[in-house]
């Protein structure tokens, strides 16, 4: 397993944020139908999005950019955005969707450092007639986001071009202690991974962290059964090696303030991140970085939307902040973020394979965080929804523990040969729990 690259010296990212206009061939009497955007010298960024008022409105349409290699000069090919991404996103009705910030989104695409960009954003049916198309949503507007090399500097340092409001942040070194100690039962505060345990030490942690917490000594809150069968040996993975926030540079001054909890694990959600597959597993801190930044500052979130992010050689990363062992609400899979955790393996798969490594870290990674609230990973699971295209709110759904997004949600996430390896995962998570 390749490691994950440690942060560089503290380089604060930023966001451009550049409004679209109607495309000079767009000669629709009503709502715009295409648009888009050339600017050839920009400040430097590595991942691309695009963002709109309304985050209940879809975009029905293609969009496409091309960047520009910093440096060299080269220009890419039309690459497509991901543009069904509302999917990913807080419930209905919760603080987190109605705070007013939330846009509609395009995935973010991952492009390497790069200084010039060109997009196109064209509805459906757009273009081949007076008025034909769907109209785009109100307000659209090109995110290109540096993610910076560490931390960023304290409030009033960072930059977003053309931005929104600020929210309410913690000063830097309140948020980034209120994050660390959020693991203080896992690991000494600070660290830049959690060291991975055996099968018999997970088992010791999982049990004491339980006694602790009938007790009311403990922060978190698990459901390892002790019952006396099962008392010495629970059915729980071994706890894997994962990379913290601190480890892939979080500047955590860009979050919300606290953390938001619900009362149990009972599944997990398998998502891509749709960013493409262009990286190397030492970019990972910098592109989670750019997702963060994307999440937070564009598509309005309180906290990067997933629990945990997976790469390609099979390093799993600390999402949303709270606790890696806590019952943390993510943004991850719209109607049913409530007792769930999302995991996003870093990349696009619908036409391309998902590595034997990543699969590999979703087993392990479920193996442990389901066996701490005495979830099998190869069973099923009932879960309210909280309103969203499949189910009505209020609907109790049988789902598989482990379960992909489109299996909550009308999506073709996390991509059909992802989706394909989850029964392995599943399998294989519950032979790592020792059932």
């Amino acid at each position: 397993m390749a490691p994950a690259a440690p942060a560089a010296s503290a380089v604060p990212g930023s966001t451009q944020s550049l409004p679209l206009a109607p495309s000079p061939g767009d000669r629709t009497l009503g709502p715009a139908t295409e648009q888009g955007l050339y600017r050839p010298d920009v400040r430097h960024f590595s991942l691309v999005g695009v963002v709109w008022d309304n985050p209940d409105t879809e975009l029905h349409g293609r969009v496409q950019v091309r960047t520009r290699e910093a440096g060299g000069g080269h220009w890419s090919g039309w690459q497509d955005v991901e543009t069904h991404n509302h999917e990913h996103a807080a419930d209905p009705d919760t603080a987190e969707r109605v705070s007013g910030r939330v846009r509609g989104s395009t995935a973010p695409l991952w492009v390497g450092d790069s200084d010039g960009v060109e997009v196109r954003v064209r509805a459906d049916g757009g273009g081949d007639a007076p008025g034909a198309g769907s109209p785009l949503p109100a307000g659209l507007r090109l995110e290109l986001v540096d993610p910076g090399t560490a931390p960023a500097a304290p409030v009033g340092q960072r930059t977003r071009a053309m931005g929104t409001p600020e929210t309410e942040h913690a000063p830097a070194s309140a948020a980034s202690a209120e994050s660390a100690a959020a693991n203080a039962d896992l690991a000494p505060l600070g660290v830049t991974e959690i060291p991975a345990l055996t099968r018999q030490q997970t088992e010791e942690e999982a049990l004491t962290l339980r006694r602790r917490q009938e007790t009311g000594t403990a922060s978190v809150s698990v459901s390892v059964p002790v019952s006396e069968e099962r008392q010495a040996k629970p059915y729980i993975g071994p706890r894997p090696r994962i990379v913290t926030r601190r480890g892939w540079g979080a500047d955590e001054t860009l979050r919300e303030r606290g953390f938001v909890f619900t009362k149990k694990v009972k599944a997990a959600f398998v998502h891509h991140t749709a960013s493409g597959n262009r990286y190397w597993c030492s970019d990972v801190p910098s592109l989670i970085r750019g997702i963060y930044r994307y999440h937070v500052e564009s598509s309005g979130w309180r906290d990067i939307g997933y629990n945990f992010l997976v790469d390609r050689c099979g390093n799993i990363y600390e999402g949303r902040a709270g606790g890696l062992a806590k019952p943390v609400m993510g943004a991850h899979t719209l109607g049913f973020n409530t007792d769930s955790m999302g995991i996003a393996v870093l990349g696009t798969f619908g036409s391309s394979k998902p590595s034997k490594a990543s699969v590999g870290a979703i087993a392990r990674l479920t193996a442990w965080k389901l066996g701490l609230y005495g979830v099998n990973p190869n069973g099923k699971t009932y879960l309210k929804s909280g309103g969203g295209n499949l189910y009505p709110k209020g609907k109790n759904v049988r789902l598989n523990t482990i379960s992909g997004h489109r299996d909550g949600f009308a999506t073709e996430c996390p991509g059909r040969l992802l989706y394909d390896r989850l029964g392995s995962a599943r399998k294989t998570a519950a032979k790592y729990q020792g059932r």
